[in-house]
């Protein structure tokens, strides 16, 4: 039997980066195994970038760099961009999208605490402006193709843009199931007729719903460490399935079933890792259900009427602008008053 005082242990922000960085190594050995060691490149980049310009701008602040250095956050913005970035993507794009969120989206609005936009998807939505053509060149998954280049092939395509002799860049790349389904439909093609592509898998994209169900997993982990609650992966979720459903079972041949929402594109990143930024989101728990739900029903127009193949980042840039009004208007009832 327990008796009080009860003492509760301050997690600090270097401990919760570092769980959810931990949360993030199943998606990303998944992503290697689906489509090859290019995001290794990726993930190199953005963190050595992060860490360096996080160090120059407190610098240039006269802030202390240590601490803030190892707290962890520059890290976890750098994974999660170079995790929405395509793995063969330039290493100029890498860097300057990171760049964008370190230096403009975090410390630009005063750093750590501050910033009223998730860092990473700001720098993700920039880039996917800047360089559309780029920013939808995806790898083709790996049981796909019979063309596998080695780690070393990958880093001299992303740094000097050279492929191996006789390999073309069509052969390594694809779009995303996302986009190829959004162009097919403009062509007035049947949503059966569509899903018969080679990449798509049980329910979305192949290489690509296994790289969601880690995230999930990962997510799972950061729900039992307490370092999120369940209020905004459950309304992000729900909502998505709800609404996605609804419109899928009026029409079928149009409108896609609710696993391609959940396990395509960005979702369950999403869902554990970026709508649940406890910086830009929401902060009180009517809020977060409201928060998350406004991003799911942003994310299903864009993708479904919007001119991007996927509406995650756009989707929490636009909820992020309304967290004041909502958490000024779901704070809960204070102890003791009735109104």
């Amino acid at each position: 039997m327990k008796f009080s005082p009860f003492f509760t242990t301050n997690t600090s922000v270097s401990i919760v980066m570092l769980k959810v960085l931990l949360a993030l190594v199943p998606g990303i050995i998944a992503y290697v195994w689906a489509f090859g060691s290019g995001i290794v490149v990726s993930l190199i980049l953005a963190s050595a970038t992060a860490l360096l310009a996080e160090a120059a701008v407190l610098q240039l602040r006269n802030r202390p760099v240590m601490p803030f250095l190892l707290d962890g956050s520059a890290l976890v913005t750098a994974w999660l961009l170079a995790l929405a970035l395509p793995p063969i993507a330039p290493w100029w794009l890498v860097v300057v999208g990171t760049l964008i969120a370190i230096v403009i989206a975090k410390h630009l609005y005063g750093g750590l605490g501050q910033n009223p936009f998730n860092p990473a998807m700001v720098a993700y939505a920039a880039l996917l402006i800047s360089f559309p053509v780029i920013m939808t060149q995806w790898p083709v998954p790996l049981e796909l193709t019979t063309i596998k280049l080695s780690f070393i092939e990958q880093w001299q395509y992303i740094f000097n843009h050279v492929l191996p002799s006789g390999v073309g860049f069509d052969a390594m790349s694809s779009a995303t199931p996302l986009d190829y389904l959004k162009t097919q439909l403009k062509m007035h093609h049947t949503m059966e007729d569509i899903h018969q592509a080679k990449f798509f898998g049980m329910f979305a994209g192949k290489g690509a719903e296994i790289v969601a169900s880690m995230y999930l997993l990962g997510g799972l982990y950061l729900l039992h460490q307490r370092i999120i609650s369940w209020h905004i992966p459950v309304a992000f979720l729900t909502t998505l399935a709800v609404i996605s459903g609804v419109f899928h079972w009026v029409n079928p041949a149009h409108f896609s079933a609710p696993l391609f929402h959940l396990l395509g594109g960005a979702t369950m990143l999403c869902a554990f890792f970026i709508a649940t930024d406890p910086v830009s989101g929401a902060t009180t728990p009517k809020g977060k259900l409201i928060f998350a739900a406004g991003i799911a029903v942003l994310t299903w127009l864009i993708r479904t009427y919007g001119g991007y193949p996927d509406g995650v980042a756009f989707a929490v840039l636009l909820m992020n602008i309304l967290v004041p009004l909502i958490d000024a208007n779901t704070q809960p009832r204070v102890f003791g008053h009735s109104k």
